[in-house]
């Protein structure tokens, strides 16, 4: 198992629901929500992926939840529901995140 792949992830959703809280209450069933569940799928796609005969189909299923991700985590951003730093902080992790699960991915091929 990419363990520390997951780890990271781990890592980042228990940050990820620290600052969500934050978010106004209208949001916290929708965007904020949206978010920690892609982010869920994210972590339950690099455990399939490891489980799995067929990784590479799971690892480029968790690719493509990355940038959806991405983009619902800018939108955030931009509606100010988070703080710059809050979001510089948290895309740094989704490089770093990203960079370990392409690097997974070209093994895979």
């Amino acid at each position: 198992m990419n363990l520390v792949l997951l780890q990271k992830c781990y890592d980042f959703y228990l940050y990820l629901n620290q600052v969500t809280k934050a978010f106004p209450k209208s949001e916290k069933f929708v965007l904020a929500a949206q978010l920690k569940d892609l982010f869920l799928e994210i972590i339950r796609s690099i455990i399939r992926a490891n489980k799995s005969s067929d990784k590479r189909r799971h690892l480029l299923e968790c690719d493509v939840r990355l940038e959806e991700f991405k983009l619902l985590l800018r939108l955030s951003k931009d509606l100010q529901y988070l703080k710059l730093r809050q979001y510089e902080f948290a895309s740094g992790l989704i490089v770093e995140i990203g960079k370990l699960l392409g690097g997974w991915i070209k093994s895979n091929r």
